[in-house]
């Protein structure tokens, strides 16, 4: 089968077509026909090697040495099962399906094995193959910062970086939580998140939120340039911190903050859990949660889709093709 591989840490043009044996699926696993991939900001960064601060001196032992451990990346797949191991029921040989393998690995190629219970969930009917795989890595994401952070009713969210996969993701699920959500993002996306269901809008160009007068219960970090010093102070008492893209200090010092406004900070890769993607398509089944898509590639063009999530611009998830069928819904 054909497949991306990534034989060393670099740019976008690093990466090469090869191809490797196709899989077979074992007992309790199953084989997808992968239609459509995402290029997510985690492929970027097994990628390019680019680590947090701080975290530069563990790359070799975290993620490999010389090159990602994994050469095949790609975190979420749609597709159709095409073979299935023994003793799996629950799914079935022409199954539309999504797949989330995670840090696992893997969807850059035409097939992919995964354990039937696992992150594996029917694709919500009335979304193609493209469009659904647009869900799982901010979805799941956001979801699990924000049930860390225990977001509640009627509290007041302000997601920093709110025009990308994940911070789309959060606005949206925020939104269904019932909380008050400010979504930060340049003026050219204010109408994008105001779509998605944000409340208020802040242009980062011309306003700095953690300098303003509003005060929040939670702040979502999307972006990284949002650590607690420069945001403790729009905290709400027991106002909290959600760092997506924390960085050593960061994550080594959550941990010790509290003081007398018992503030936190929630830091730390998210959890990949199966309940977790069956909960993200019930709520695209249900309209509350829409996948937000910039840019759709073939296959083929795997460095430019990289160009795009390289560039740090990109309004929610870049989309590769790997069969004319993804644009359909079944």
């Amino acid at each position: 089968m054909k497949a991306v591989f990534v034989p060393r840490y670099g740019p976008p043009e690093v990466i090469e077509f090869r191809e490797v044996p196709l899989p077979s699926p074992g007992a309790g696993e199953l084989r997808i026909r992968v239609l459509a991939a995402a290029v997510t900001a985690g492929d970027w960064r097994l990628r390019s090697g680019l680590m947090p601060r701080g975290f530069g001196p563990l790359r070799g032992v975290a993620l490999g040495f010389g090159g990602p451990r994994k050469g095949i990346l790609g975190t979420d797949a749609a597709g159709v099962i095409d073979a299935v191991g023994s003793g799996v029921s629950r799914f079935q040989v022409g199954d539309p399906v999504l797949a989330f393998p995670g840090f696992a690995m893997g969807s850059h190629a035409e097939f992919l094995v995964m354990r039937a219970n696992g992150c594996v969930a029917p694709k919500p009917a009335h979304l193609s193959f493209e469009d659904a795989v647009a869900l799982p890595f901010g979805g799941m994401t956001a979801l699990d910062f924000l049930r860390r952070g225990k977001v509640k009713a009627g509290e007041r969210v302000l997601v920093n970086g709110a025009s990308g996969n994940v911070g789309a993701a959060a606005v949206q699920i925020s939104k269904h939580l019932g909380a008050h959500v400010t979504a930060v993002c340049s003026s050219n996306n204010a109408d994008l998140v105001g779509s998605l269901g944000a409340d208020e809008v802040i242009d980062y160009t011309r306003c700095d939120f953690a300098a303003g007068k509003e005060s929040y219960d939670v702040v979502l970090d999307c972006v990284g340039n949002a650590p607690y010093p420069r945001v403790k102070r729009v905290l709400k008492p027991h106002g909290r911190l959600l760092a997506l893209l924390a960085d050593l200090s960061t994550l080594l010092g959550a941990a010790f903050v509290g003081g007398k406004d018992s503030h936190r900070v929630i830091a730390g890769p998210a959890s990949e859990r199966a309940v977790d993607l069956m909960t993200i398509t019930e709520l695209a089944e249900q309209g509350k949660f829409r996948p937000v898509i910039d840019q759709r590639f073939p296959f083929e063009r795997m460095v430019d889709a990289y160009r795009v999530v390289d560039s740090g611009r990109k309004k929610g998830s870049v989309i590769v093709w790997l069969d004319p069928r993804a644009s359909l819904h079944q």
